[in-house]
């Protein structure tokens, strides 16, 4: 049977976004190709038709990662009041529901001592993610010139992912929210004030 190209889309979309959540939720080098079929109730030499590689959809499932969690800062900074934009951004990143929800979450937070293992185009994907989360963070941050607003952001993104990466780690639930709270209270205070 011939499909259009219309479902032979969609059908790639399915797979990436399953490959996006696969890959946050579990690390490693992403998802085994059969399960992942399996699970989307595909075949395995289906894979084949969308992708060249492994290797591909795992630069893709990144970059689908990144743009996921890029909309819901997007809402974050859209129901936020004027000047209030990065405390709201602070708060849902740090958030006990964002800890608890490593598949739909930030990729760095979820992958960061992964991610150096990866293959180069996946890195590339990677970095340049990260510099457009940092752009669109920066703006909001204090700072006289752009490079004293990018310095900035690159310190609160990376304190914010290690805090989640600790608060994750910790099997105690007391423990997990008091990392989320103390790192929530600093950036705030360090940044917002």
């Amino acid at each position: 049977m011939r499909y259009s190209a219309d479902h032979k889309k969609q059908t790639r979309e399915r797979i990436v976004r399953a490959a996006a959540r696969h890959v946050r939720e579990n690390g490693g080098k992403g998802p085994g190709i059969a399960d992942l079929m399996r699970k989307l109730d595909l075949t395995h030499g289906g894979f084949y038709k969308h992708f060249r590689s492994k290797r591909q959809l795992l630069a893709e499932a990144i970059v689908r990662a990144f743009d996921e969690t890029d909309a819901w800062l997007v809402e974050a900074i859209g129901e936020a009041p004027p000047g209030g934009e990065l405390k709201v951004i602070i708060e849902r990143y740090l958030s006990l529901r964002h800890c608890s929800n490593a598949a739909g979450g930030c990729p760095v937070a979820a992958l960061a001592s992964e991610i150096a293992r990866y293959p180069r185009a996946s890195r590339l994907e990677v970095d340049r993610a990260i510099r457009k989360r940092i752009e669109r963070i920066a703006e909001f941050l204090p700072g006289a010139t752009d490079h004293e607003r990018e310095r900035n952001c690159l310190v609160l993104f990376s304190g914010m992912a290690g805090s989640l990466t600790l608060a994750r780690a910790t099997v105690d639930l007391a423990s997990r929210k008091a990392i989320l709270k103390a790192s929530r209270d600093f950036y705030i205070e360090a940044f917002c004030a």
